[in-house]
């Protein structure tokens, strides 16, 4: 083989391998910047939930600070109103501008869910344009210095 062969054949190999690189590049690069965008996707959602919870909790407490005051004027028990529980933590949730569920269980006690949703900032290219976030809490009512009476 002589140098001139040489030389064409090398010339020849580095033209098939050319863009090869390229290709590779590109595929890391969109691996990264997905990576990346589920990063940031992913911590909005824990942010949006660690949200959800505190809206929960104070929606929930606003519906436990509401006593059948007929009860606890005529008969010295306090107990959750149900009806003015449910409503006050509806109005608070309305208010806070979120959405969920609210209702009682058992006569002390009122429990709210709040659901979140936002739009997905680097995962709507894969398809997904929405992250869901829940949060929930349940709050009883408590009276007098001491905390909840035991049955």
């Amino acid at each position: 083989m002589t140098i001139i062969t040489w030389a064409r054949s090398r010339g020849l190999q580095q033209q098939a391998e050319r863009g090869s690189v390229s290709v590779f590049a590109v595929i890391i690069t969109l691996v990264v910047v997905v990576f990346f965008g589920a990063v940031v996707d992913f911590e909005q959602v824990l942010e949006a939930r660690q949200e959800a919870n505190t809206v929960a909790q104070e929606a929930a407490r606003a519906g436990a600070g509401q006593v059948d005051r007929n009860r606890a004027y005529t008969r010295g028990e306090f107990v959750v109103d149900r009806q003015s529980a449910l409503r006050a933590a509806r109005s608070y949730l309305r208010a806070s501008g979120y959405t969920g569920t609210v209702s009682t269980a058992g006569r002390r006690t009122i429990r709210v869910r709040v659901l979140i949703t936002r739009p997905a900032r680097f995962l709507s290219v894969i398809g997904i344009s929405t992250l869901h976030a829940e949060g929930a809490a349940t709050a009883n009512l408590t009276t007098g210095v001491e905390g909840p009476r035991q049955p």
